[in-house]
């Protein structure tokens, strides 16, 4: 697989799921090693002469009136890094750790962070490579950026810490070794460059948008075959009432919907039914899942922007050469440093609440769908619970109480973490973002609407079965072939969570999303 060149400007979202999920190699773009040559000239020039710039001659935080000499540079690197992992909780997993590293390696390429360019190597060997560091879960309250988490991660660069290679947990050092990395040395501004910025709340939110987008379609796909087997019409699908109210996400959803009910065969059985409206489980479908395709698209948005930001303080601006002329190698760059507040998650917490939300919708109104199909009162011929021999049998009683659980666990999770703050560096740092918090809640809403997504997959192929001889269309057949293929029709009770499981599995990857294609 061809190398991506990072340049800090137009990383893609398909760009970062090659690298973090499939590991298509990376490198620093020569023009990029240019920038960010230049800037580090910046930075040395000012250590060389001195002169007063945040957290290059200075302290961080509150102790940013703290004056640092020029032999002081290499020892508060050092301690800037040591001094700021202290994160708690569960590691996050692999790969979570391969975004934080390729997100913040591009970030520093923009060359606006003074780094040296051995410094983004270093990161993209350690991907390349396979050297992830263990970073606990949590400490991190989104300003000034993710500052435990990247300590965590900038631990490893300098040969400390710990990381996972080939397996093994061991020691950043062992790990650096054992993959022939060489550890750095940073200098001056480095690590504040390393550890400021909003990696781990973009990463793990970046990863759970691939996740969500998937879950969308599914439950486009699982929505048009619970309505089939309900006996819903397709009326309240029809293109000229979506063009009406012009969402693009609606609309979409609308024309999926419509794609997954062409060939039904359960759907003639009762083309002539008096039934004007379906309930709006069924009706509202396009509205409903519409809205969150819209609000993926907001978030991704944001996202890529975020990807290709300079997002530590200070940033380094090196002057243009004069009109008319060129900068040549041999010459000093001249440039600014300035103190600013890029750092801080505020827009990127607001999109991570704002999926949580979002998708938590998806969750909801499917356990809606799963309740007609098991409620002999709302299900339209169905046997109580889709259950064979109902009574001996409970069927799909629980899933439907398991799926009901879930959703109310997302409505707390649905609180927005991004309308908090609390007060942190001596009151310097006045008001965060909680942007990780509203990242790792989105991870767990995730999690729970898969699950539910499940459990209609189950029931909806449950009853299917039950229909049968009765076919649905050609790509509805298609996704209930590959449910079947991990969970054969439920004849008399059995535990169903092996099965939720293994469906979810099939969610996951995406094989019931793709008959969409």
């Amino acid at each position: 697989m061809a190398a991506l060149h990072l340049n800090g400007n137009d990383l893609t979202l398909e760009d970062f799921e090659q690298v973090v999920l499939h590991r298509q190699p990376v490198l620093l773009e020569a023009e990029a090693r240019v920038r960010v040559s230049r800037a580090r000239e910046v930075v040395d020039s000012l250590v060389a002469s001195d002169h007063v710039a945040y957290a290059i001659t200075t302290g961080v935080g509150h102790l940013a009136d703290v004056r640092i000499s020029a032999d002081q540079a290499r020892e508060l690197q050092i301690n800037l890094v040591r001094s700021h992992a202290v994160g708690v909780g569960d590691p996050l997993r692999e790969v979570e750790v391969r975004a934080m590293m390729v997100l913040r390696a591009n970030s520093l390429a923009k060359g606006f962070s003074g780094v040296r360019a051995v410094v983004i190597e270093t990161l993209c060997n350690m991907l390349n490579r396979g050297v992830h560091p263990v970073i606990p879960s949590q400490g991190s309250v989104g300003a000034s950026g993710d500052l435990a988490p990247l300590a965590h991660l900038a631990l490893v660069l300098i040969g400390e810490g710990e990381a996972i290679f080939e397996g093994r947990r061991m020691t950043g050092g062992e790990a650096m070794k054992a993959a022939q990395i060489a550890t750095i040395r940073l200098e001056a501004k480095e690590a504040i460059s390393l550890i400021n910025g909003t990696q781990a709340m973009l990463a793990v939110g970046s990863l759970a948008l691939l996740e969500a987008r998937t879950l969308a379609a599914t439950a486009d796909v699982l929505g048009a075959i619970s309505l089939d087997t309900l006996q819903g019409t397709d009326v309240a699908f029809d293109e000229r009432i979506h063009q009406a109210r012009p969402h693009h996400g609606q609309t979409l959803v609308a024309r999926h919907l419509r794609t997954m009910l062409e060939g039904s065969v359960l759907r003639e059985r009762h083309r002539d039914c008096k039934r004007v409206q379906d309930a709006y489980s069924m009706r509202c479908i396009p509205q409903v899942h519409g809205a969150v395709l819209d609000v993926l698209d907001y978030a991704r948005q944001v996202f890529e922007i975020e990807m290709n930001s300079a997002v530590d303080n200070p940033l380094v601006f090196v002057k243009a050469p004069a009109k008319g002329s060129k900068a040549k190698p041999e010459d000093v760059a001249e440039g600014e440093v300035l103190s600013g507040g890029n750092f801080h998650g505020q827009p990127i917490a607001f999109a991570l609440d704002f999926m949580a939300i979002s998708i938590a919708a998806l969750a909801g109104i499917s356990e809606r769908r799963i309740e007609r199909l098991v409620n002999p009162a709302l299900s339209e011929g169905l046997p109580p619970f889709l259950a064979m021999g109902a009574g001996l049998n409970s069927g799909f009683m629980m899933p439907q109480v398991t799926a009901a659980a879930l959703v109310s666990e997302n409505k707390v999770l649905g609180h927005p973490a991004s309308v908090d703050s609390i007060t942190t560096s001596g009151n310097k740092e006045d008001y965060v973002s909680m942007g990780m918090t509203a990242a790792l809640k989105l991870r767990r809403v995730i999690q729970n609407v898969r699950y539910v997504l499940a459990i209609e997959a189950l029931a909806a192929a449950q009853a299917v079965d039950l229909l049968a001889p009765l076919k649905p269309g050609k790509r509805a057949q298609q996704a209930l072939k590959e449910i079947r293929a991990v969970s054969p029709m439920v004849t008399q009770d059995r535990s169903l969570a092996p099965d939720i499981a293994s469906v979810a599995e099939v969610i996951r990857q995406g094989k019931i999303a793709v008959v969409l294609r």
